[in-house]
């Protein structure tokens, strides 16, 4: 082999190698990047109410840190505001090294959460919306396009598939409502 071949091989060897965990980190997908993911596509919806969220931002704010977390992994928040009112929606997620290849679960704010609800809120035909901290939180989230442990700049889709309780609060009439929360979204990066 001559000397130049041997070089490019070797070359194409190593970049197989770096490509690798690259590859790896965006949970076996081709690119990093929310793809087709609306702007705009949580929905939390139950008896006569549906809530949109959107315009997600995710930070690296070490907010819900796991124990035993490998260095270099930290915990990301994920904000969302009400599209359709004046709500908001904070996810913290202790293990994004974990939601870049499979399902983790949703749950209340507790610290054996893989993806912990913060807060829910919401507001709709004259009536607002507040989790229910009483009752359960259920589901999974996932996500499509994550590189880095949601460090990566060109952001990632992200999708949930759950249920919790709100409290309805219309004037002076206070009821509880069971809701899904499901739907895809896209999330900004995080800035550089």
């Amino acid at each position: 082999m001559s000397r130049l071949r041997f070089r490019s091989a070797t070359r194409l060897a190593v970049i197989a190698v770096i490509a690798g965990p690259l590859a790896a980190g965006c949970g076996g997908d081709d690119s990093c990047g929310p793809g087709s993911a609306p702007a705009s596509g949580i929905i939390a919806a139950g008896e006569a109410v549906t809530l949109t969220y959107g315009q997600l931002s995710s930070g690296l704010n070490n907010d819900c840190p796991a124990s035993g977390a490998p260095s270099g992994v930290v915990s990301m928040t994920i904000f969302s505001t009400q599209t359709d009112g004046s709500g908001a929606l904070t996810l913290c997620v202790s293990r994004p090294d974990r939601l870049a290849g499979q399902s983790q679960a949703l749950g209340p704010n507790a610290a054996d959460s893989e993806i912990r609800v913060i807060d829910l809120t919401g507001a709709s035909g004259g009536c607002t919306f507040t989790i229910d901290r009483s009752k359960p939180i259920t589901g999974s989230a996932s996500s499509q396009g994550m590189c880095g442990n949601g460090s990566d700049p060109a952001g990632f889709a992200l999708t949930l598939d759950g249920a919790l309780t709100l409290t309805r609060t219309c004037g002076t009439m206070v009821e509880s409502v069971m809701i899904t929360l499901r739907g895809s979204a896209a999330v900004a990066g995080t800035p550089e």
